[in-house]
């Protein structure tokens, strides 16, 4: 690709992740006035989001094989085009009200959210290969600024009363103009396995050749870091303003203020990151955003003071900011088979963001839901532990099946990088 087109592809990709976090964090912060239209208790509305975790588990257990077959192309296209219908029907349920109508649309939305995103985190890691620079914490920022704009416009929606479904479907005519206009910059054949299925000479019998990701055991300790911090971010984009409400006391419109405030942090610790990424490594930086979003949960559970608890927001925020990147980064270039190796850690942390927040909303209808954060705080606290499994430097230079070369004008030594000390 030539460097323009290149170029291109990369402001695509900022689009294509900028959508979603509007979409999501629309929908976020309209969540009280929505469970209390449907007058659903906690209990009830973590069933309600039951429909997005089975959406999201089609979408992931679909991604990878979809990518490695027909490309990222077609599954990014599929993925954000069920995440605007799905809006569009989260906002229609709303209004009749029908929590089953609600419940429907947060599966379609679940499955573009997991299907999709996997396919834009593998193209995302190829650019960042071609490039020879960390793309994917950037790209990754570009989501959580379509949150703060999302969740800004959706608090003052909030504030002003306007009803979630006026304000939903605007969401979804304004993604549709985004869809149409970056598809055209992203490249077709991108992310097709090229892994030999021929058998391997010798006796015993016949089987793939390509790379057994799942027996690697530090790709593994890789998904498990994904799976805290994208559990992490996925409960404060479910739970956030209702927490704040219910167990601190606060109106609507300042838990979807609060929530802002963490949309805000998470923007600024992955426009950030290239830069400590660069100067400390991917170890460094996981463990101390492990630290942060650690702390943050801790005030947020246990302190009484509101004020405080807010405030704590910002440290969850930013410690939950580098997380997913940072692994995803480390998983594409931590031995053969790119994509398959993206894949994996992304579907373990779409896993963690889209599934694990209704399971705290069962938690949380029995002993509230600052009591189920700690769950959270636990797998947080234990990526403090694991964070040298992000450092895989060395490791993408025995990978044979990437499937395009590395440009003269990219790093050397084939690494990204922010891998440099």
């Amino acid at each position: 690709m030539t460097d323009r087109a290149v170029r291109r592809r990369r402001q695509a990709l900022f689009l294509l992740f900028f959508l979603p976090g509007i979409a999501l964090s629309s929908w976020v912060t309209r969540t009280p006035d929505v469970r209390d239209q449907l007058g659903l208790s906690t209990g009830q509305m973590g069933l309600v989001l039951f429909g997005l975790s089975v959406g999201s588990m089609i979408g992931i257990l679909c991604s990878g094989r979809f990518v490695s077959r027909f490309g990222t192309r077609p599954v990014i296209a599929l993925g954000t085009l069920l995440i605007i219908v799905g809006t569009a029907v989260i906002g229609a349920g709303s209004a009749v009200p029908s929590a089953s109508l609600v419940a429907v649309g947060l599966c379609l939305f679940g499955a573009g959210m997991g299907g999709g995103e996997v396919a834009v985190n593998v193209d995302g890691a190829d650019v960042e290969r071609i490039t020879g620079t960390a793309v994917l914490p950037t790209l990754h920022g570009c989501f959580s600024l379509g949150t703060v704009i999302g969740g800004s416009a959706g608090m003052a929606a909030t504030a002003a009363e306007v009803p979630v479904s006026w304000h939903l479907a605007v969401v979804a005519l304004v993604a549709t103009g985004i869809l149409v206009h970056a598809m055209h910059a992203v490249p077709a054949g991108i992310g097709i396995s090229t892994a030999p299925s021929t058998p391997p000479s010798g006796p015993g019998p016949a089987r793939r050749t390509g790379p057994q990701v799942w027996k690697d055991r530090k790709l593994l300790l890789i998904g498990a870091i994904v799976l805290a911090m994208a559990l992490a971010e996925g409960a404060a984009n479910d739970w956030l303003p209702l927490l704040m409400v219910d167990g601190h006391g606060l109106d609507a419109a300042m838990g979807s203020l609060v929530y802002v405030g963490f949309a805000a942090a998470m923007t600024l610790g992955r426009f950030s990151g290239t830069y400590f990424l660069g100067r400390f490594g991917r170890a460094a930086v996981v463990r101390a955003s492990a630290v942060s979003g650690a702390v943050g949960l801790l005030l947020v559970i246990f302190s009484d003071n509101a004020l405080v608890a807010a405030t704590a927001v910002l440290f969850w925020g930013l410690g939950a900011s580098l997380g997913f990147p940072v692994a995803l980064s480390a998983a594409g270039d931590s031995g053969p088979d790119q994509t398959a190796r993206v894949s994996l850690v992304a579907i373990i942390g779409y896993v963690a963001f889209l599934v694990g927040p209704p399971a705290l909303g069962f938690l949380g209808d029995h002993y509230g839901l600052r009591s189920a954060m700690v769950v959270v705080l636990v797998f947080v606290a234990s990526a403090i532990l694991i964070a040298p499994a992000a450092d895989t430097r060395g490791r993408a230079t025995t990978a044979t099946d990437v499937p395009h070369p590395t440009p003269p004008s990219a790093n050397p030594a084939g690494q990204p990088r922010e891998d440099r000390s």
